[in-house]
């Protein structure tokens, strides 16, 4: 008689899959029809990055981030950039204390477990520089002496594409820190008519405080620890080298994506993969993340521009074309 041979997980991911499956749960009760961006911004948690979100007015963008941050019992800090915001508006400042003949350092919103950040475009560059260092290295510097941000510690940043007038391009520095861009739509007619009937029955009141956290920022840090140890066969890393490499060499693409997007990659899939119970990384987890990752790391040709093809397509086209490693 043949021993049936079980194949069973190295990580437990049981607690990681319950809090997951409550988040959803809970997010649902206030959110309609923004299953994908939530799940990408829990991905993007457990992978210890950021999120950009891109979306007209009136579509759940930072109604979302508070949201999330409600079902996380963890600090959160809201900033509302403007053109008159100044970088220690965000970071903080030396305030010299009369009693003791000493400055005191005055911590600044971003010094939070959750930021977000509404309308990051809306403030000058000068204002953006000070983002840079705390989203790469979790740490804040004025005069000399750093100051780390506690862990778990992400950047949920807001933003209008049709409105030009008033903003700030952000510089490709910038950008790249973000894990991904999230681009969200207008809902469907059926999730249109479900979020009128939700808000009806609510009586048109919508009190996040009735959201219940559910997860504690000591279980996100050791989520993401786990996250860290889901395994990644030598042909995914091949096949992921593969396709960034190919951004680099389409004719269709004036930039291609950094060595930082291949390590970015191959974390956002671990997490992806943590979340659907596996310790193991399968070419599925990488396409799931793989459009919202390289969205704002590509740059199209100019004549790719002017014929209407979006950085999607080309991935797209990208991802087909490769061999998928089995």
């Amino acid at each position: 008689m043949t021993e049936q041979i079980i194949f069973g997980n190295r990580l437990d991911l049981t607690e990681l899959q319950q809090a997951t499956e409550r988040l959803y749960s809970e997010a649902g009760k206030i959110i309609v029809g923004q299953q994908k961006m939530i799940g990408l911004i829990w991905i993007a948690i457990l992978s210890d990055g950021h999120v950009l979100i891109e979306g007209v007015p009136g579509l759940a963008k930072t109604l979302t981030a508070k949201v999330i941050s409600r079902c996380i019992s963890a600090n959160f800090s809201r900033i509302q950039f403007t053109p008159d915001l100044m970088p220690s508006d965000v970071t903080g400042t030396n305030v010299f204390n009369i009693g003791k003949s000493e400055f005191r350092f005055n911590f600044g919103p971003i010094f939070a477990n959750l930021v977000l950040i509404d309308e990051i475009n809306r403030a000058p560059a000068k204002t953006q520089s000070a983002l840079f260092e705390v989203m790469e290295e979790r740490q804040v510097t004025v005069d000399g002496i750093s100051y780390p941000v506690d862990q778990p510690f992400m950047v949920i940043a807001t933003q209008n594409p049709i409105e030009h007038e008033g903003t700030y391009r952000l510089p490709e520095a910038q950008i790249d820190r973000f894990l991904f861009k999230i681009k969200i739509n207008y809902p469907d007619p059926v999730e249109e008519n479900l979020i009128l009937e939700n808000n009806h029955n609510r009586h048109n009141k919508r009190d996040i405080n009735d959201i219940m956290p559910l997860i504690t920022s000591e279980q996100v840090v050791r989520f993401q620890q786990i996250v860290t140890q889901v395994h990644v066969d030598e042909k995914i890393r091949n096949y992921i080298v593969t396709l960034i490499q190919h951004t680099r060499s389409n004719a269709s693409i004036y930039l291609g994506a950094s060595p930082r997007a291949s390590i970015l990659l191959m974390n956002a899939a671990k997490a992806c993969a943590a979340i659907n119970g596996r310790d193991f990384v399968i070419p599925e987890d990488i396409h799931h993340v793989i459009y919202p990752l390289l969205e704002h790391r590509i740059i199209l040709t100019p004549e790719k521009e002017l014929e209407g093809r979006n950085v999607e397509d080309i991935v797209r086209m990208i991802v087909q074309s490769i061999d998928i490693p089995r």
